[in-house]
């Protein structure tokens, strides 16, 4: 009984939207709706640094309250949920009083299939100036981000400390649904150990760990990333069945595991580098143990994939890029490794197993 309260309260302060099927179809129409794609990103960036969705999250409020309470001008703010609510984002229920809508749901913290963390971290300027000078990768061929700023991506997240913080919890909002759904179609039951390789703060495995309440994990990453990560293995339950390791994977990796996970890890390196990572883990694996690679699988056509799109951010960012399936064999092959298994190819993130 209590359930359906809840779900009746949520109902009342969650307003839907009606889609407008007649909306213009124009080719130009079409090219400008994509072209203003920025400037909806721009505004989700304010909403959240606001905190508007978790404002209305118990009902709809009238503009001048909502300014009084986030600290903003309020024709300036109304101008902004106006133009949000046109994409459907927001709904103005009555003048000037706004209230949640299912995709503005996302917004909030601590919902089920939250983006609030990732909209933070997209909205970081230094990311946005390097995607926005793109032009230079093309003519080069190089990440723009060193172009711009001077220095690598990462240097420049060890350098600011606030900004690593954004981009681990954005990287723990992706972990806990993205990857663990890719990793619920591989079977760990009978593995001893696991190695998750630059697994962040182990949102992974905090999320692997309770289905396996016998398998034991090794948490790889830079030491100034894998301090935060008591706190997410605490809360989680697990922490005792992980150690943590402060290291770089170019140099070494923990020896002796049956499972080493990539997650979103080798999207970030050219192939030279991937071939150097895989095998540091080739020579450190135990008989039989496998790799376990989760990354976007772009398709060999042109299907429609949101990895085409993550493809050219990577361009911006780093040496990386995402691949296809062969490509991934390839790398396998050139590391010692062979390709045995993929699974969820034209999902978000797919998931590919290779062995020794």
């Amino acid at each position: 009984m209590q359930n359906r309260e809840v779900q009746e309260e949520r109902v009342e302060r969650v307003v839907p939207y009606t889609r407008d099927d007649a909306a213009e179809s124009r080719p130009q129409q079409r090219m400008m709706d994509l072209l203003h794609g920025a400037l909806v990103t721009q505004l989700l960036v304010v909403a959240v640094e606001f905190d508007i969705a978790e404002l209305l999250a118990d009902g709809p409020v009238a503009v001048p309250e909502l300014a009084r309470r986030c600290g903003a001008h309020p024709q300036a703010l109304r101008r902004v949920l106006r133009a949000l609510a046109a994409q459907k984002i927001f709904r103005e229920v009555e003048p000037e009083t706004f209230a949640l809508t299912p995709l503005a749901e996302t917004l909030r913290a601590e919902v089920p299939g939250s983006v609030k963390a990732w909209i933070r971290f997209w909205g970081l300027p230094e990311k946005l100036q390097a995607i926005n000078s793109l032009s230079y990768s093309v003519r080069t061929g190089r990440p723009t981000f060193p172009h711009v700023h001077g220095t690598d991506w990462w240097s420049h997240l060890a350098a600011h400390p606030e900004q690593a913080e954004l981009f681990n919890d954005a990287m723990g909002d992706m972990a806990r649904r993205a990857h663990a759904a890719a990793v619920e179609s591989c079977d760990l039951t009978g593995v001893a150990q696991v190695v998750d390789v630059g697994g962040g703060q182990g949102h992974l495995l905090a999320t692997i760990l309770p289905r396996y309440p016998e398998l034991r994990a090794v948490l790889l990453d830079q030491p100034s990333v894998v301090r935060g990560a008591g706190a997410v293995l605490e809360a989680a339950g697990v922490a005792d069945r992980v150690d943590v390791v402060g290291g770089d994977f170019f140099d070494s990796v923990p020896h002796g595991a049956d499972a080493y996970l990539l997650s979103m890890i080798l999207h970030d390196w050219d192939d030279r580098q991937c071939v150097a990572v895989l095998g540091r883990i080739r020579q450190a694996m135990a008989p039989d143990a496998r790799v376990i690679v989760i990354d976007a699988i772009m398709p060999e056509d042109n299907a429609p994939h949101d990895g085409r799109l993550r493809d050219t951010v990577m361009m911006a960012l780093h040496p990386g890029r995402e691949r296809t399936e062969a490509e991934f064999t390839a790398l396998f092959a050139a590391a010692g490794l062979r390709h045995v298994e993929t699974t969820g190819p034209a999902s978000s993130t797919g998931l590919l197993v290779a062995r020794s």
